[in-house]
């Protein structure tokens, strides 16, 4: 007969296996958390010096940035009667046209490096004129007189060589940002007729996820907290402008006005890294707004966050692409 230790081992030993056997299985891991991804983007795309700066900013940090690209300044002087707005006589623009044909083969010297170095060149129409009231056919005039001016862009104004492969890049430009942010009905017409695969004319409330209708992905400019009063604004340096100096250039204040809009874009960022992770936009001019602030603020904020190794700073493209599994935009000169 057993002894009364072996049986009292036993039944502890039994009772241990089935507590074993019985206890909760180990919780499963967390899923991995998306990658924060920081859109950034400029209009017009005309100054060679900011072409030369907004790349560097890249090569530095491993961002892509979108170039939303106004046409008259692919049209010198000489050729600028290329360009006829919807109901304007040719050769009339809002914000002019290149200074030069050396500054159009300069300017076109940039394009075809941003988009060798993966950046996306998208459309800002060309004369910068607000189109709130343009028919569908208006629009798609306009569409017209873009991808025929940039395609064309080497033969207009009489500069060679031209790259292997222009042409099918100019071809290829998915994205559209209307000026003055004027978007309308009729626009979003046209942007399906003309080939388009997104537009970045919106504005939100915060950062949105970007819906899919009619075959365009609707991009918005966020609005985020600004300055004492955490008063909103939208993400973009003109309007930060207008908020911090009434639309005049106060040089004096630039420090100030930089790192107040550091903090905005940090604080907006911050919210998004912490949270959802929803995608933050940020829109920028070539022009040097209060004596550049405002791009003092994007160097420092892409310095610090498009390195970090769950951040992405990417393009429109990259991100229609990336969700559609679409092809990217073609390179130029091999």
């Amino acid at each position: 007969m057993p002894s009364l230790s072996r049986v009292i081992a036993f039944s502890l030993a039994s009772l241990a296996a089935a507590g074993a056997a019985l206890a909760d299985p180990p919780a499963p891991a967390e899923p991995a958390r998306p990658k924060q991804v920081v859109i950034i983007s400029f209009d017009s795309a005309r100054d060679i010096s900011q072409w030369k700066r907004s790349r560097a900013l890249a090569q530095r940090t491993g961002a892509h940035f979108t170039y939303f690209l106004s046409c008259v300044f692919l049209l010198s002087p000489e050729t600028r009667g290329q360009y006829a707005a919807p109901g304007k006589t040719a050769g009339k623009s809002n914000i002019g046209f290149a200074a030069s044909r050396q500054d159009v083969a300069e300017r076109l010297e940039q394009i075809g490096l941003a988009a060798h170095e993966g950046h996306d060149i998208a459309s800002h129409a060309c004369g910068h004129f607000d189109g709130k009231d343009w028919s569908k056919a208006d629009w798609l005039t306009e569409f017209a007189s873009f991808e025929h001016i940039l395609e064309n862009a080497y033969a207009i104004n009489g500069i060679a060589p031209e790259p292997e492969g222009w042409r099918d890049f100019a071809h290829a430009v998915a994205g559209f940002r209307a000026p003055y942010l004027s978007a309308s009905k009729a626009l979003y017409e046209a942007l399906p007729a003309a080939g388009y695969q997104f537009d970045a004319s919106g504005v939100s409330k915060g950062p949105a996820l970007p819906p899919t209708i009619s075959g365009i992905t609707r991009f918005s400019l966020p609005l985020i907290p600004e300055g004492p009063k955490s008063r909103p604004v939208i993400a973009m340096d003109y309007n930060l402008y207008v908020r911090h100096s009434g639309g005049f250039d106060r040089p004096s204040k630039a420090d100030e006005f930089a790192d107040r809009t550091y903090q905005a874009f940090r604080a907006a960022f911050n919210t998004q890294y912490q949270g959802k992770r929803i995608p933050l936009e940020l829109g920028f001019h070539f022009t040097l707004m209060n004596d550049g602030a405002y791009w003092n603020a994007l160097e420092r904020f892409a310095g610090e966050v498009c390195v970090k190794s769950d951040v992405e700073c990417i393009s429109f493209r990259d991100y229609v692409s990336r969700r559609d599994g679409s092809q990217k935009q073609a390179t130029v000169g091999g």
